[in-house]
């Protein structure tokens, strides 16, 4: 198969979604995608009310209550009145949530490390070469 500046968007999308679906089930089973994110970003943010954590996973104000509820029966995230707006929650990871969080991240660069253990030398050297492109498309959304 040869390689077009028209098919490379296509077939990244396709690896790396695969990639991510493939070290998501990597691991023991727990909490499910969208619980380990919204665990992620607020460890990233710190403390942050349940709107605002919404709008950063990009999904519905009802769903981020429910995957919040969910972690807080968990244990791995607190959630208390909003001092500046009772009427909101603010949520905080706990130590807990940070441990958990901290497993599944280990869990997942092993994995990837395995499976780049395993590449042939050219596409290691590649995969590397190629980490500041793929890297500067982050910058784009952020």
């Amino acid at each position: 198969m040869t390689t077009s500046s028209q098919d490379v968007p296509g077939r990244l999308f396709l690896a790396i979604g695969r990639l991510s679906r493939s070290l998501r089930q990597a691991g023991s089973p727990g909490p499910g995608h969208g619980s380990i994110s919204a665990l992620a970003t607020l460890a990233a943010y710190g403390q942050l009310r349940l709107g605002d954590l919404a709008a950063k996973e990009g999904v519905a104000a009802a769903t981020m209550s429910r995957i919040v509820s969910s972690l807080v029966e968990a244990g791995y995230v607190s959630r208390e009145s909003d001092p500046a707006d009772r009427r909101a929650w603010l949520a905080t990871v706990t130590p807990e949530g940070q441990r958990m969080l901290s497993g599944v991240r280990s869990t997942r660069i092993h994995e990837l490390n395995v499976r780049i253990d395993r590449l042939a030398p050219e596409h290691r050297a590649a995969l590397v070469a190629a980490l500041p492109a793929l890297e500067a498309l982050l910058t784009d959304d952020d």
